[in-house]
């Protein structure tokens, strides 16, 4: 366990560093429908992964490495658009979707935020800081990985208020640290076997997607 533990650890933030990040400028869109704003995993600093695909108004920039400080500019990059969106058009629904560290991203947002929103929902895939039940926590719980990528990226909850939130995560070791698949899965491609159109995904779902069961 704590040889992949480490190996865990290592993953996560094999790739962190010191970035020069320029928050890329932003428009208001428009404010008919539904305001869908994505937030990519790691390694896509722009949200412009060709693995997002449908009707996405918004793409968040942010230094997109595993730690705790990246994620934290992440989080206020999210908040600062999904805030400037709101208010030019108070009376849109948002939805925010979220991958991998990016999922965590969404997933720290509506923690910090839902008491001062609304007409909100989020969709979080393969989420590091899932919440143990069903399968284990997520692996930015775990007691070896948690202390090496900081807050606010360590750690589980399900701190969502009001906020519908749905949550997926299938054999992945990145949002259930006792996957089948193992680490070996996360290199044969367990971590990004989901679906990325954000329109399949409606204004009010919530509850999991564990393994191919909905959890209510």
């Amino acid at each position: 366990m704590k040889k992949l533990a480490a190996l865990l650890a290592g993953l996560l933030v094999a790739a962190a560093g010191v970035y020069v990040f320029a928050v890329p400028a932003a428009q208001a869109a428009e404010c008919g429908g539904t305001y869908t704003i994505v937030v990519g995993g790691t390694g896509d600093n722009d949200s412009n992964a060709p693995y997002w695909q449908g009707n996405i108004s918004q793409r968040v920039g942010y230094p997109a490495q595993p730690i705790g400080h990246n994620a934290r500019q992440g989080v206020n990059e999210l908040n600062r658009l999904i805030r400037d969106q709101r208010n030019a058009c108070p009376d849109q629904h948002v939805k925010a979707l979220g991958f991998s560290l990016g999922a965590a991203v969404v997933h720290t947002w509506v923690t910090e935020n839902h008491e001062t929103i609304d007409n909100v929902n989020a969709v979080l895939i393969a989420d590091p800081k899932r919440a143990a039940g069903p399968g284990n926590a997520g692996a930015a719980a775990h007691p070896l990985v948690a202390p090496v990528v900081g807050a606010p990226l360590s750690g589980a909850d399900n701190f969502f208020g009001d906020i519908p939130v749905l949550t997926l995560c299938t054999d992945d070791i990145i949002c259930d640290a006792d996957a089948a698949s193992g680490l070996p899965g996360y290199f044969t491609g367990k971590h990004g076997n989901y679906n990325f159109n954000v329109d399949v995904y409606s204004d009010d779902a919530r509850g999991q997607w564990f393994n191919g069961v909905f959890i209510p």
